[in-house]
């Protein structure tokens, strides 16, 4: 199984989202071709009612401990209840250009 399929399981079991996106960015980075470590998370879910920003990645974080400490490097969360996520009209921030790129050393 890919580590993005991984990962949208994990999240998939624990937040019953009505919205799920992960994003393997890692092409946009000073990695080698085929490596998924940089990922961009938009996670819709009620489970997020009443918890800060920061709660919320924090649960994430949690869900996703093995693949954190082993082959994730990188993990862009969008957390948000689906009142929040209504009033964005259905819109997500880009994601910045990677400051490390260039050539593989």
């Amino acid at each position: 199984m890919m580590i993005r399929e991984q990962i949208e399981a994990k999240l998939s079991a624990a937040f019953k989202p009505v919205v799920l996106e992960v994003v393997d960015e890692s092409y946009r980075h000073n990695v080698p071709a085929g490596s998924e470590s940089h990922f961009k998370v938009v996670l819709v879910s009620d489970c997020f009612a009443g918890e800060r920003f920061l709660n919320r990645h924090r649960m994430i974080y949690s869900t996703l401990a093995d693949e954190l400490a082993s082959t994730v490097h990188a993990l862009a969360l969008h957390t948000y209840t689906i009142k929040e996520w209504e009033g964005l009209q259905d819109t997500v921030f880009a994601s910045p250009a990677c400051r490390g790129a260039g050539s593989i050393a």
